[in-house]
């Protein structure tokens, strides 16, 4: 769990609006808001926090398409000849 939040992140939270400040900690879950209840950390620091792991989540999730775009676009690989080869042998 990141306690450090970056200057970046918490630029991005004063730009904020009230309804999206409120969807950002409705996200919330494990570790992070039982730290905001505490007093642990600010409201900023915890939504600077939850921006940054989104982001991460984000670009994990894109890599992962990527990968599984890539994998889908290649023909699989067969072996032998296929059975509408096999098909069309057969009414020869």
């Amino acid at each position: 769990m990141k306690t450090i939040c970056t200057p970046e992140y918490l630029a991005r939270v004063e730009l904020l609006s009230e309804e999206e400040t409120e969807r950002l900690l409705s996200r919330m879950h494990g570790k992070l808001p039982r730290r905001l209840e505490k007093g642990k950390l600010s409201q900023q620091q915890a939504l600077a926090i939850q921006l940054e792991l989104e982001d991460e989540q984000l670009q994990e999730w894109r890599e992962m398409m990527q990968i599984l775009k890539k994998s889908a676009k290649c023909p699989p690989k067969t072996k032998g000849t296929t059975r509408a080869a096999k098909d069309s042998d057969r009414q020869k």
